[in-house]
């Protein structure tokens, strides 16, 4: 009889793992802290802004970084919001004491405190 319980308690766990999720059909990620809405970003652009605000959807004011191409230069962005297909490389620094690049991937968004974005290269990088 404990064998057999064993076997059905195998059988039902292996049916719940395999199992595609629920809200698997209905949305491409799952939600968390960490995701928001594009905003006011247009498709097939990376954007960032300056704002601590996260209003239903995503941010509505301009965005301080806007780019679909390569780009170099120096703004304050405390949230982005990645709208294309592609993997970019973002360069940042925070309060000239830390530094370094994250990956950013396609619908992704981040940050939340103060980065200098200084740098933006579309390549396959490693979202790790």
């Amino acid at each position: 009889m404990l064998l057999k319980s064993i076997a059905i308690a195998a059988s039902v766990a292996g049916v719940l793992v395999t199992a595609p999720a629920a809200s698997a059909a209905t949305t491409s990620h799952t939600p968390d802290w960490r995701y928001w809405g594009p905003g006011n970003c247009t498709p097939g652009y990376l954007c960032g802004w300056p704002s601590t605000e996260h209003p239903e959807g995503g941010p509505t004011e301009t965005p301080t970084l806007k780019t679909n191409t390569d780009w170099t230069g120096n703004v304050m962005v405390y949230q982005y919001y990645n709208y294309t297909s592609r993997k970019a490389k973002v360069s940042w620094n925070h309060l000239d004491r830390w530094s370094g690049t994250v990956c950013v991937t396609p619908g992704e968004n981040w940050f939340y405190i103060p980065f200098t974005v200084s740098k933006v290269v579309w390549e396959d990088c490693d979202p790790r």
